[in-house]
């Protein structure tokens, strides 16, 4: 599927907060993600990294975020088997009424042609309940490279097993 022509990607800027806090509480509701709703979405979608927009229809769709990993987080050991340097995809999201449209794949894609120009490789972890995400990145080539502890815990205290993928080399 080609993305939808009223598709753009573009980098964020501070006044796409508030629109991509509401992106965040819409996808939240139909999906559960975040799993945990933050104590301040708009500091939470702002993250750390270079961050981009999917626009569609020129309306604000979602978001993905690349931020450097100098070394793997200590609950990826023995899952990061790629080498580095890294950028870890973050914060990758679209609502509920831009799905299906191609903007997800192709903040995905800009993701990992953004670490590539950079000379990292693009990684990230997802929750293994996550199958919408698990299937996108199944689909769009991703290298599966191994289960970790997620470094949140779930509404219920337990830590969530993730799955740790690697851009396509």
């Amino acid at each position: 599927m080609s993305p939808s022509p009223m598709l753009t990607i573009r980098p964020r800027t501070p006044a796409d907060l508030p629109a991509l806090a509401a992106a965040l509480r819409a996808v939240h509701e139909a999906q559960g993600y975040p799993s945990l709703w933050p104590e301040d979405p708009q500091a939470f979608v702002a993250g750390h990294g270079t961050a981009w927009v999917a626009l569609h229809a020129g309306q604000v769709a979602g978001q993905v975020i690349l931020s450097p990993i100098p070394d793997p987080p200590p609950t990826w050991t023995g899952a990061l088997t790629v080498p580095g340097p890294w950028l870890e995809v973050k914060r990758l999201f679209v609502t509920p009424r831009a799905q299906g449209q191609g903007a997800a794949r192709a903040l995905l894609a800009h993701a990992a042609d953004q670490a590539r120009q950079a000379g990292a490789r693009a990684v990230l972890q997802v929750n293994e309940r996550s199958a919408p995400a698990i299937a996108l990145y199944d689909r769009e080539g991703w290298q599966r490279l191994g289960t970790a502890r997620g470094s949140w815990q779930e509404a219920d205290g337990t830590v969530p097993t993730v799955l740790v993928y690697a851009a396509p080399a």
